[in-house]
């Protein structure tokens, strides 16, 4: 009997569904930007044939719709059985050839290379996704053809299927969007704010009046999120920086305000002003507005470098705006980010230019992910050039970045797109790995804006046109750590950017989303325009970073 149901349930299946179904199976096994566990390859593969079934489904059904002549049964069928073979055994090959494309990737990011792909694993795996999403599909087809005919006895046949298809559509769509969606928003949103709760151990109350936090603080220190009571207390002190640099050096100032200690992005604001006033935040040479990751989190590669290379005369502010990681306030609340941007950029930038010019600190934005877009979301260029800010860094800028987006697509001519030269480098200039903004007859002009992108980040180079054509990125010469195995497939690599990009922070720091302090290092000496520090003076600084990473 479950020999019957199972030949049933595979003759149940469109034999073009299955052939487009297992062409993208395979090409699901090729490269693209980060390394993929067993897991994950099977997942993604498992979605990829499933997407292929629904199309190839679809292309049989639009070809009988329209009419069109059918080939005779006996060729059909010896047809069906060539391509079923040929089918199986691409997807056998690029089973067997799975290792070697994550190896192309692995290598280029120093990681130890995999001895195989787990085929099994990911085959089993892919097996039960396919199924699963399947079921799901022929579930909504059942919905689709019982409310046709419940409505066939009121209206024209074709009207009923029109009328039956947007029923089912909005039904799976609201159990989507409710269940899914929305309770599992509410749930990582839950989990996010119960983690940032938490206060490890190591973690202690700052005792100085200066540091916020403390007693003597404006902020409270169970108010500041599990990312700011890191922020605050970690960092190096006066005494880290002029070990290494064997110079006098000052205590950093760090003034970071959660989200629990203001109810909008404007009283929070005002709130960080009156702190970094406090903390003598206006009185350092430097002040760096910084607008964290979608988490709260303020990256300790980027702003511990500049802490070094100005002795410690810096201070730095950061708001709290989010719990969830970037990549899901991208999705669900890109504009809260921009909002808390604005306000303390509002703030801060507008006592800044109350205070006289020569006393006043240099002021530099920062933003990384989700922050770099909230950044350049914080002013217009139109709001500051009568008395504009120094410089700004931003690193990782997510692909919907707007400013990002206009000036890549404005490149000059012959420069790459995941390192991209624009007009005359006055303004603005990109690097990566390798540090590429010393631009041969260019000068800065009186503002700089620095791009740190990695050509393997998936949040900067994720292309919805992917769908159905190949992005800039991809064309040579590609990026030092993009695997020269990757290729563009319709509607496939779509699918594997769009799983990139959850996973792009896995990848190993240097690549992907995870940026490196030497890197940073690069970019800060541009846009602060830092002098006094001799090349051996800098590579020292930067295998201090790298030691510690150790």
């Amino acid at each position: 009997m479950l020999r019957n149901w199972v030949v049933r349930y595979w003759y149940s299946f469109s034999t073009t569904g299955l052939l487009l179904g297992t062409l993208f199976f395979a090409a699901s096994l090729t490269p693209t930007l980060i390394p993929r566990t067993y897991l994950t390859q099977g997942v993604l593969s498992g979605l990829s044939a499933a997407v292929g079934y629904g199309c190839g489904f679809f292309l049989r059904w639009l070809w009988r719709y329209l009419e069109l002549p059918e080939l005779k049964a006996r060729i059909l069928v010896g047809g069906n059985l060539v391509a079923a073979i040929a089918c199986g055994i691409v997807g056998l090959v690029f089973l067997w050839r799975a290792s070697e494309w994550q190896n192309s990737i692995r290598g280029l990011m120093q990681l130890d290379p995999v001895d195989t792909a787990h085929p099994l694993e990911v085959g089993a795996i892919a097996l039960v996704t396919f199924v699963v999403l399947v079921t799901l599909g022929r579930l909504f087809k059942l919905t689709l053809i019982f409310v046709s005919e419940k409505l066939r006895r009121f209206v024209p046949t074709r009207v009923s299927y029109v009328i039956g298809t947007t029923i089912a559509v909005l039904l799976f769509w609201s159990a989507a969007d409710g269940i899914i969606f929305r309770y599992g928003l509410r749930v990582m949103d839950s989990s996010f704010q119960r983690l940032d709760a938490l206060m490890p151990p190591e973690t202690q109350q700052p005792t100085e009046p200066g540091k916020t936090g403390s007693t003597a603080s404006l902020v409270r220190w169970q108010d500041l999120g599990r990312m700011g009571r890191s922020y605050i207390a970690t960092g190096p002190t006066a005494a880290d920086i002029g070990k290494l640099t064997g110079k006098p050096a000052l205590e950093p100032v760090r003034v970071y305000v959660g989200l629990q200690s203001g109810d909008t992005p404007q009283q929070r604001a005002k709130l960080a002003l009156e702190e970094l006033k406090r903390a003598g935040g206006f009185e350092r040479s430097t002040l760096v507005i910084v607008t964290p990751t979608g988490t709260g989190w303020v990256d300790e590669q980027a702003l511990d470098p500049i802490e070094f290379l100005h002795d410690g005369d810096v201070a730095s502010v950061a708001t709290q705006y989010s719990y969830l990681a970037s990549w899901l306030s991208l999705l669900v609340e890109p504009g809260y980010g921009a909002e808390q941007s604005r306000a303390l950029f509002s703030e801060v930038y507008g006592h800044w230019r109350t205070l006289p010019r020569e006393t006043r600190p240099k002021l530099y934005l920062f933003g990384l992910s989700l922050g770099a877009l909230s950044t350049e979301l914080s002013n217009e260029l139109f709001e500051v050039l009568g008395d504009p800010y120094q410089g700004a860094l931003l690193s990782g800028p997510p692909f919907a970045s707007r400013i990002w987006r206009s000036i890549t697509d404005g490149r000059n001519p012959g420069t790459p797109a995941w390192l991209p030269e624009f007009r005359d480098g006055s303004y603005v200039r990109f690097t990566a790995q390798k540090n590429a903004l010393d631009i041969p007859g260019a000068s800065w002009g009186p503002l700089r804006l620095v791009y740190l992108q990695y050509a393997s980040d998936p949040i900067v180079f994720y292309e919805p046109r992917a769908l159905y054509r190949e992005p800039d990125w991809m064309k040579t010469p590609r990026g030092p750590d993009v695997s020269p195995e990757l290729r563009w497939y319709p509607v496939v690599t779509f699918l594997q950017l769009t799983l990139d990009i959850a996973m792009a922070t896995t990848a190993p720091i240097g690549h992907g989303h995870v940026y490196a302090a030497e890197h940073y290092i690069d970019a800060w000496m541009q846009v602060a325009d830092i002098e006094g520090w001799t090349p051996d003076a800098v590579a020292r600084l930067k295998q201090h970073f790298i030691d510690a990473r150790k």
